[in-house]
């Protein structure tokens, strides 16, 4: 399911021209990562790591110039026992560039590499300052470390598979809409952890499939746990995709050329363009 992007789209809204913008706001979030798998050695996968969230007002833009805008995709599923995650891809407007969230480690192995925010593991992968937190460490193989999400890093499990960094609130498109969550920690025989918010999905235990990251919100997918007494093959949900948002006043010039089919909001005074697919834009 998409996020809920929210907002009044109107075809036949004609902005008052003041010229062309020379500045706009921004998001951007990359994909997340998917959870890890764990084996019949009883050990929980850790949770995918949110992807890298980047926002800011003021950006400077300069007419006639071409940006580009790349979505980055979440990190795949996996299906089988004892497999680490793949990590999400980069989303990117113009020289702004949020990295994708790291893999859950199987087994509860490393998560290395340094991605947008962390995959659990152990250790737990690295965030990278100003886009997300790390992902945590498991106390025992039994219960998977967290993917840590742009707002918080996960919490260490305690009896149950870590849950998952929180998100952030963003009220970009118009509406109230959390992103970037780190999935929740995979166990064995004990509850799973809970996803972070901001699309993220929650850990899962012996063998039971934890679900996709939400579409379009860089939210990190659920490890799954391990059992000896159950089968051999597990199987976690892919990272959410990630968004690029920009807004700028209603009152400006429209953009000369936008590519990759942006929906386009009219909400509290901005003109909004959203893409969930790549594309550009020219102001």
């Amino acid at each position: 399911m998409s996020a809920n992007l929210g907002g009044y789209i109107s075809a036949t809204f004609n902005p008052l021209t003041d010229g062309v913008t020379s500045t706009v706001e921004y998001l951007v979030v990359a994909g997340g990562g998917s959870g890890a798998t764990g084996s019949s050695a009883v050990a929980g996968g850790g949770g995918g790591g949110a992807g890298g969230l980047l926002t800011a007002t003021n950006f400077s833009v300069a007419a006639g110039t071409a940006y580009t805008i790349t979505v980055g995709a979440g990190g795949a599923g996996i299906v089988g026992g004892s497999t680490n995650g793949n990590p999400g891809s980069d989303s990117v407007f113009g020289s702004i560039t949020a990295l994708g969230g790291g893999y859950g480690a199987k087994d509860n192995l490393g998560s290395y590499g340094t991605r947008g925010s962390g995959g659990g593991g152990n250790p737990g992968g690295a965030g990278t300052a100003g886009q997300g937190n790390y992902g945590t460490t498991h106390v025992s193989n039994a219960y998977g470390g967290a993917g840590g999400g742009a707002g918080s890093p996960g919490s260490v499990p305690k009896g149950c598979g870590g849950n998952g960094g929180t998100g952030v609130c963003s009220t970009i498109t118009g509406q109230r809409v959390f992103y970037a969550g780190g999935g929740g920690g995979g166990a064995n025989g004990i509850a799973g952890g809970l996803g972070g918010g901001g699309g993220a999905s929650n850990g899962t235990t012996d063998y039971a499939t934890s679900a996709n990251g939400q579409a379009n919100t860089g939210g990190g997918s659920g490890g799954t746990g391990g059992n000896s007494y159950y089968g051999a093959s597990s199987t976690s949900g892919s990272g959410g995709s990630g968004i690029v948002v920009v807004r700028y006043p209603a009152n400006c010039a429209a953009p000369t050329s936008t590519t990759g089919n942006p929906q386009i909001n009219y909400a509290d005074g901005y003109q909004i363009y959203i893409w969930t697919s790549s594309g550009s834009i020219i102001f």
